[in-house]
């Protein structure tokens, strides 16, 4: 009796882990997901664990030899996931900000309600709390952490092979985020790009907002190793986005319609807003079109961000040929 009661717990423990891991079809959204282990990048990297937190929400944990390291990953599958199991869905990247995680999106906005009767994957992969989208120097050495790597190939060919994220992709992000979409825009694997107070201009000032995270292990020593620092700087290389639909956002520091007027202008905010013109400035030099909103007023803060997402989305959709969900038009 104590073997068959042991082995019944046994076997619901086991059943526990794959209703956790793999989401039954009776959970809502158990189609059209690759098993854990079950695809793999070119180098080897793999989903080791995902985890269904809600109807929409699902959280992979990726082994990645690009970070020697396990990693996370949140993504948000379409309404019409289920319904449409076979479909390949077009791709809405969005990236966090220093000193956040993957989590940050769906905790500070309402992304999930804002894509709910929309037909996009949104993924919303780790970056570091300070990895600024980049495979780092290293004083030289090099190695992990890598984290375009991560992203733009080891996570791309995980989704594309097992997630059925299609080819269609567009990038935001904010801050440190803002950055990644540029920069990762500058690849060509995206057809659209937004960035919200973003740190576009990197080398413009060295002394700033990069100089208080990293001693020389990102990018190395701003004069010593220039060519790296402008090989990362996107301002650099705006002639690469001819063809990406492209939004810019930022605020000029002053305490603006979200914030207490007494407190005081944020720093922050003025630099990547400065960077942020230089950007434009550049682009427009470039002849490439982009959609600014300079509004003035703003600081650096979620409330702020949010109303850059809205404002952006439906120009990424567009980019994207993302639809109405079926049923939900």
């Amino acid at each position: 009796m104590r073997r068959r009661m042991s082995a019944v717990l046994a076997l619901a423990g086991l059943a526990l882990t794959w209703m956790v891991t793999a989401a039954p079809a009776d959970a809502g959204t158990g189609f059209g997901t690759a098993a854990p282990g079950a695809v793999t990048a070119d180098d080897g990297a793999y989903v080791a664990a995902q985890q269904w937190l809600d109807t929409r929400t699902l959280d992979l944990t990726v082994h990645s030899p690009a970070m020697a390291a396990d990693e996370h990953v949140r993504l948000l599958v379409p309404p019409d996931w289920n319904s449409r199991p076979n479909e390949p869905w077009p791709v809405l990247y969005l990236l966090h900000g220093c000193c956040d995680s993957y989590v940050s999106w769906t905790r500070s906005t309402d992304v999930e309600q804002l894509t709910g009767t929309t037909d996009v994957l949104v993924v919303m992969p780790e970056a570091g709390a300070d990895g600024f989208y980049s495979d780092w120097w290293n004083e030289g050495a090099g190695g992990s952490p890598q984290w375009e790597t991560f992203h733009l190939t080891e996570l791309r060919q995980i989704l594309e092979r097992g997630f059925r994220a299609s080819p269609r992709r567009a990038v935001a992000g904010l801050s440190m985020g803002g950055y990644g979409a540029m920069k990762y825009a500058e690849t060509g694997l995206f057809r659209a790009a937004a960035s919200f107070s973003g740190v576009l201009d990197p080398l413009s000032n060295p002394g700033g907002v990069l100089a208080s995270l990293y001693p020389n292990a990102l990018w190395g020593e701003p004069v010593a190793q220039r060519p790296i620092w402008v090989a990362n700087d996107p301002t650099d290389h705006v002639d690469r986005l001819h063809g990406v639909k492209l939004f810019v956002a930022a605020g000029d520091g002053r305490p603006g319609r979200y914030d207490d007027p007494s407190r005081p202008a944020d720093a922050v905010e003025a630099e990547v807003h400065a960077e942020s013109v230089n950007f434009v400035d550049a682009l427009r030099q470039a002849h490439v079109p982009v959609t600014t909103d300079f509004y003035g007023p703003g600081t650096h803060a979620w409330p702020y961000w949010q109303q850059d997402l809205h404002q952006a989305f439906p120009m990424l959709m567009r980019a994207i040929g993302a639809r109405n969900a079926v049923g939900l038009s």
